[in-house]
């Protein structure tokens, strides 16, 4: 679709990005006079009407679910739309960068800034996980350093609510290769500590400036299932290695890893790990 108005309420300025999910737009609220971000989804080709019927109900139901959640470190949904066929997100206009983007651009983060970053995340994941909602793609383009110093997660366009299939079960996507969660590539629907799984391999982003696990998709996928977890150099390594153990249970706790998180980036020392918590291999 080319810049236009949507719902005869929002001015669709220009172009944002574009991503698998779809394509986000700058655009004006002409009803509150205000910039906001809306968001295209784009359902897959060759579907039935009754299946893209069944896929904007979805949407929209996904979207109500995301607009109850009320957290500074969660972008806010103002409104959604069906028009064209298909949902449109309006969400609030953030201002920065992406920890992805700040990372390509300055190289890798000092730790106490990068535990400050994920003890914002994770204290915004466990507002969203107390609604019973998974975010379910959890990476450095997804979290965004506002200029204000807002730490925000953005794009739940492929949330998952406790009990309810979703828009990625029906085949739009799963979420991104090297932060999904093992269990997750094993089929099963994850959860909290899936999550976490997947901060963790954002922090590691955050903190070396590569990813855990590098290669094509394929070997990304693989090595996820079948590697140790490579050790990050500094005082967070031991700390993401616990986050992306193997096995959910053996990660610990979100408000254990929230504290020390907070313990780092006030630049006190390392959290100290029970023997055994991840398995996990030298970088």
């Amino acid at each position: 679709m080319s810049a236009g108005r949507l719902a005869g309420r929002y001015s669709l300025l220009r172009p944002l990005g574009a991503g698998g999910m779809g394509k986000v737009w700058l655009a004006k609220d002409e009803m509150l006079d205000r910039e906001v971000a809306v968001k295209e989804l784009t359902l897959p080709e060759g579907m039935s009407p009754k299946e893209r019927s069944d896929s904007v109900t979805r949407a929209v139901r996904e979207a109500q679910a995301t607009a109850r959640l009320r957290h500074p470190g969660i972008v806010a949904l103002h409104d959604v739309i069906v028009e064209h066929e298909r949902p449109w997100l309006v969400m609030e206009l953030l201002r920065g960068r992406t920890l992805g983007d700040t990372v390509r651009e300055f190289g890798p983060m000092p730790p106490e800034y990068a535990a400050r970053v994920g003890a914002d995340v994770l204290e915004a994941l466990g507002a969203a996980h107390a609604q019973g909602l998974q975010h379910r793609d959890v990476k450095p383009g997804n979290v965004f350093l506002t200029e204000s110093g807002r730490v925000v997660l953005t794009d739940f366009g492929i949330a998952r609510q406790e009990g309810q299939s979703t828009l990625t079960e029906q085949g739009l996507m799963i979420g991104s290769p090297g932060f999904i969660a093992p269990e997750r590539l094993e089929g099963e629907p994850g959860g909290p500590a899936s999550d976490l799984w997947s901060l963790g391999a954002t922090l590691f982003v955050a903190v070396t400036g590569g990813n855990a696990y590098e290669g094509s998709v394929a070997d990304r996928v693989r090595a996820t299932v079948t590697q140790p977890v490579p050790v990050a150099p500094g005082p967070l390594g031991p700390l993401l290695a616990a986050m992306m153990a193997r096995h959910p249970a053996a990660r610990p706790d979100p408000r254990t890893v929230v504290n020390a998180l907070r313990q780092v980036a006030a630049g006190g020392p390392p959290p100290v790990l029970r023997p055994g918590q991840a398995d996990t291999a030298p970088r």
